[in-house]
């Protein structure tokens, strides 16, 4: 098939490099403008970009597709039999919708309509999911309101963050939307309810979730919550959770809730640790002890949490016996 595809961040780059090892033809790839980043702000492309180039793909970085009526028709021009969007960060308009005579396909990383939005994995795991997935959706004007082609679920593990939960959402992403295009195809082109009905697709209900933009507070860590909370938090926002220190800002990465319930789920160092604390007998935030070759162990609002992985400001990311050097973290000292 002719594929033009749209994508921006390395959650996309497997959809593309999938789809172009199962063969297909890809005659365009639509992504952000390149940003400045890092401390000598340089401009640094899309990752989907820098896959595009090495595959040999011809790219396009509109601002702003909605009103770029020249990029519209230069992608029209190409001739696609269908676009495949995955992550490309800008809401598309319905004459580009449109334009494909197979239609517009977005590889989503929720199980809809749980999560429609920007940011459904780092929400997943903030509010404490058991499971998600992806879904291969019909796209239309509404946000991810789109009826349903596939849908695969994964469990989520109590110590996976964003990173390492995003990038099994990636693969499978890919897998899906390389099964849903032989498909698309046989469906054949026609008026949308046709295709769809001969797709035997699944309407979502209007019962949903959205995912919203994180904003600067939701990285702050309140050492009021629970220990459950905390964590959810620092694996949801991974690598970005944070809190004070002594003055400095330390970013932690990896945590463990001690809770007896959840003993099953824990590392057998954390699950030693259990019980060594009276719960809410502490102030939160509170260090209660430093475990050598292990990390920190902080009060909370009921039971505490282990900090495995951090990264206090002006010094790399730590853990175990190096972590405890750099906190320099007195037992009964404060965070936040």
């Amino acid at each position: 098939m002719r594929l033009l595809f749209w994508g921006t961040p390395a959650y996309a780059v497997q959809t593309l490099t999938a789809l172009h090892d199962a063969g297909h033809s890809i005659v365009g790839v639509v992504t952000q403008p390149d940003r400045r980043r890092g401390r000598g702000k340089r401009l640094v492309p899309s990752p989907v970009k820098q896959r595009a180039e090495e595959i040999g793909c011809p790219v396009f970085t509109p601002e702003r597709i909605r009103h770029d009526g020249s990029c519209q028709q230069q992608l029209a021009d190409l001739q696609p039999d269908a676009s495949i969007v995955v992550a490309f960060g800008q809401i598309l308009p319905r004459d580009v919708l449109q334009q494909p005579p197979l239609g517009c396909w977005n590889g989503h990383g929720s199980l809809l309509p749980r999560w429609r939005g920007a940011g459904p994995i780092q929400w997943s795991l903030l509010e404490g999911d058991v499971e998600t997935g992806v879904g291969i959706m019909a796209m239309e004007e509404g946000l991810d309101t789109g009826p349903v082609l596939l849908e695969r679920k994964l469990k989520i593990g109590l110590l996976e963050n964003a990173d390492q939960l995003g990038e099994r959402l990636s693969r499978l992403t890919a897998e899906l939307m390389v099964e849903a295009l032989p498909r698309i195809e046989m469906a054949g082109p026609g008026s949308e309810a046709e295709r769809w009905r001969a797709l035997d697709m699944r309407f979502q209900s209007d019962e949903h979730t959205y995912a919203r933009m994180l904003q600067k507070g939701d990285y702050q860590i309140d050492w009021s919550a629970s220990a459950l909370s905390i964590h959810r938090q620092v694996m949801g926002l991974y690598p970005g959770a944070q809190t004070n220190c002594k003055g400095k800002r330390l970013k932690i990465q990896s945590t463990e809730p001690l809770i007896e319930r959840l003993i099953d789920q824990l590392s057998p160092e954390a699950t030693a640790l259990i019980g060594s604390w009276p719960t809410g007998k502490y102030e939160p935030g509170r260090v209660l002890t430093a475990v050598q070759d292990l990390g920190i162990v902080v009060s909370s609002s009921g039971c505490p949490l282990l900090i495995r992985e951090a990264q206090l400001e002006g010094k790399s990311r730590s853990r175990g016996q190096t972590l405890v050097q750099q906190m320099q973290s007195e037992v009964g000292s404060q965070l936040g």
